[in-house]
């Protein structure tokens, strides 16, 4: 007997495409109390919960969790991604607290599908040297005293425009729902995979002309910025990272080549998403 159900758990392994999760929970009591009832459903069904060489990351709190988790994974392209929404709004976080068995029985059956997201690259040259980062939603360029931020913007070395304004803000297709919708910029689908240009407070008179709406550009663009003067000094921020530049010779960024891997119930609507996070 024992025999028969080993190889039934053998059999259910081989033909499952996820078989060891790592949880990343936040850290607060209804996240943790999620945890350990996510972590005792996984093991009924016979997965593995670890913290090293695992094919499913679930996030448990709001989308700081997910963020925190893409990036203690290296933004790891060959992992699939979830989160379970233990926070407020959680527009990243797919899987409501009553929906955690559901999720597991059909995670179980392989009842899903696969959605790729696409990952931002920015590359900050300066006299120091050359720094490098990924951002799932944006990144925000200020001057680093707050005082008014000029900037040329290229896309594919062709000016698109002399900005002057308090900053501009460049997110993602996913990101298009966080920071940048507070500055009126728009919704944007997901598997669109875009960069969009947000200005923050333009300037837009006699003297400065810039666009006050935002711009969609292709995955297949490079956006260029470089200062249109010697106050080359600005604050970069993302997804809510800061970091402070000096002498700051260009930014350039573009949706990567690599694509990380979210888990989508298969009655997953978009449409649905945005309805039940700003409108109810």
């Amino acid at each position: 007997m024992e025999d028969i159900v080993l190889q039934l758990y053998l059999d259910i392994r081989m033909l499952r495409k996820i078989n060891r999760v790592c949880i990343f929970p936040n850290d607060n009591e209804e996240a943790n109390k999620l945890a350990l009832e996510t972590t005792k459903l996984l093991k009924q069904y016979h997965f593995e919960v670890v913290n090293d060489n695992y094919d499913l990351a679930i996030a448990i709190g709001g989308d700081g969790s997910f963020l925190r988790m893409l990036k203690e994974n290296n933004f790891n392209t060959n992992i699939y991604y979830v989160g379970i929404n233990a926070g407020t709004l959680g527009f990243l976080q797919e899987i409501k607290p009553s929906e955690i068995e559901l999720f597991i029985a059909r995670l179980n059956n392989n009842d899903f599908k696969k959605e790729e997201i696409s990952i931002q690259e920015t590359i900050v040259k300066s006299k120091n040297g050359t720094d490098s980062f990924l951002s799932l939603n944006e990144i925000v360029i200020r001057d680093k005293d707050l005082n008014t931020t000029k900037l040329n913007v290229f896309v594919d070395d062709n000016l698109l425009e002399a900005f002057v304004g308090d900053g501009l803000l460049i997110s993602t297709s996913i990101g298009s729902t966080a920071y940048n919708l507070s500055f009126g910029g728009s919704i944007v689908y997901s598997d669109l995979h875009t960069l969009q240009i947000t200005p923050i407070a333009p300037l837009s008179s006699k003297v400065y002309h810039s666009l006050i709406n935002s711009v969609l550009v292709p995955e297949s663009k490079v956006i260029t910025i470089t200062p249109q003067n010697n106050k080359n000094n600005y604050v970069i921020f993302h997804d809510g990272t800061s970091k402070n530049y000096r002498s700051v010779i260009s930014i350039v960024t573009k949706i990567g080549n690599q694509k990380i891997s979210c888990l989508r119930m298969n009655n997953y609507s978009y449409s649905t998403i945005i309805n039940e996070k700003f409108l109810k």
